[in-house]
């Protein structure tokens, strides 16, 4: 006999905990957690949910089979985005093959390219802000991830090129992808229009792409190249509606996080300058040579990546991740039924207590739990996100090349930087400013 999973309290009629949810969904998901443990149930708008967090739940979460935890009907508000036929759009083997695919481009050979890249386009960027000044790092960063990204995805060709268009057209996308997208989306509203306007012209712009670079003899060792030159299992190659969806949904993957995140790094910074010191010289030490930001250099940052980790414990760019429920789950002495959602919620799992002491302290230096999905920032499993490998490097790279080139210092209270809980990821709150000022030159 199984026991009943245990119900968070406050739930009101019709709506359950949405308002709740919507007004701070950190908070909400932590409070139930103290309050049910590992597996707590709550209601959205009717659905029921089960939040399973501490690392033996979210160990249960990542190595569940997929046709136990169905990933497909938890994004549906993605498929307008990405496209008919490309992944949650798709059958399971069809989506295990694409995701494959989409991890084969950020692969090893691909990466060694791109550590240079971003650092050349960290420089190019920066050009514009002169000697000193103030800026707002979100807005920056926002922009510069997009650029990087675009050069490492879609290639340096094409960045060269890149007109204001595309960054318009990425921002209509991402304005699709809104809380009733995965109620309806197809809705008639404004924002949809928009994203389904984007997502044509994107597709348009990639295949001039793909038909350019098929008439060319040139070799190309970026994440499109692995898209154009791929095969599914049966032979065929992807097609440009399904090389598209790949694509924006690798950059969607990993723009908006790792901006995100990387907003949150400098500022951690300049809030611990004992760690900033540390990182720092690390920095003149691997490239005391005068050697490039290269993907070698990137491997020998353990500092950089410690500080990197911490920031992503504290700051963990999506708060939840969901999958459906397909077949009844047992976990321990509980069943989960067929139809719910579960959640796994990185906010929750890297702010417990007995796993993480003090966890709202910031210390890079903090030792790591034993158990290995204690720390959960890209997920885990045999889902754990594709572009881990790729997001930190893009961050190391950024930072070595920004900390050697500029001094910065906060311009408001360090209390002052905060999240924003309005949209459907937290991000940080808009405008978290810096003064900059260019290092001369020896």
């Amino acid at each position: 006999m199984s026991k009943p999973i245990p119900k968070a309290s406050g739930a009101k009629p019709e709506v359950g905990h949405y308002e709740e949810y919507q007004k701070n969904q950190p908070a909400f998901m932590m409070r139930i957690h103290n309050e049910c443990g590992e597996l707590a149930e709550y209601n959205l708008m009717g659905q029921s949910l089960v939040l399973m967090s501490g690392p033996e739940a979210q160990e249960a979460w990542c190595r569940a089979p997929d046709e136990v935890f169905g990933q497909s009907a938890a994004y549906t508000g993605t498929i307008p985005i990405f496209g008919k036929g490309v992944l949650f759009d798709t059958p399971l083997t069809i989506l295990k093959q694409q995701l494959k695919i989409q991890v084969d481009a950020l692969r090893y050979q691909n990466m060694k390219e791109y550590a240079k890249v971003i650092s050349d386009e960290v420089k190019d960027f920066t050009l514009q802000w002169g000697d000193q000044g103030e800026v707002d790092m979100v807005d920056e960063f926002l922009k510069l991830t997009l650029y990087t990204s675009t050069s490492c995805l879609l290639g340096v060709d094409f960045r060269k090129n890149m007109t204001d268009e595309f960054a318009s057209l990425y921002h209509d996308l991402e304005g699709g992808l809104i809380a009733v997208a995965f109620i309806d989306p197809y809705m008639s509203i404004p924002e949809f229009a928009a994203r389904d306007k984007a997502r044509a012209r994107l597709g348009v712009i990639v295949d001039e792409i793909v038909k350019k670079r098929r008439a060319s003899n040139q070799t190309y060792t970026d994440a499109l190249n692995t898209f154009m030159t791929a095969k599914y299992e049966d032979g065929r190659q992807m097609d440009s509606n399904e090389i598209t969806g790949l694509l924006i949904a690798t950059m969607f993957a990993g723009h908006h996080t790792s901006s995100g995140t990387a907003t949150w790094m400098l500022i951690e910074f300049l809030r611990h300058p004992e760690f900033l010191a540390e990182v720092k010289q690390e920095l003149e030490t691997v490239f005391a040579d005068g050697g490039e930001v290269s993907h070698h250099a990137m491997r020998a940052m353990p500092k950089m990546e410690a500080f990197l980790r911490e920031v992503l414990r504290l700051h963990p760019p999506l708060v939840t991740l969901i999958r459906v429920v397909e077949q009844d789950f047992h976990y321990k002495d509980y069943v989960i039924p067929k139809g719910y959602r579960t959640v796994m919620s990185p906010a929750v799992a890297h702010k417990i207590p007995e796993v993480w002491p003090q966890p709202e302290i910031f210390d890079m230096h903090r030792p790591e739990p034993e158990h290995l999905f204690a720390w959960v920032a890209f997920g885990g499993g045999r889902h754990k996100c594709a572009g881990n490998a790729f997001a930190i490097l893009q961050l190391k790279a950024i930072f070595a090349t920004l900390l050697r080139t500029f001094d910065f210092t906060l311009v408001d209270s360090k209390e002052s930087y905060v999240d924003d809980y309005s949209g459907m990821t937290v991000k940080p709150l808009s405008p978290m400013r810096v003064k900059y000022k260019r290092k001369k030159i020896v």
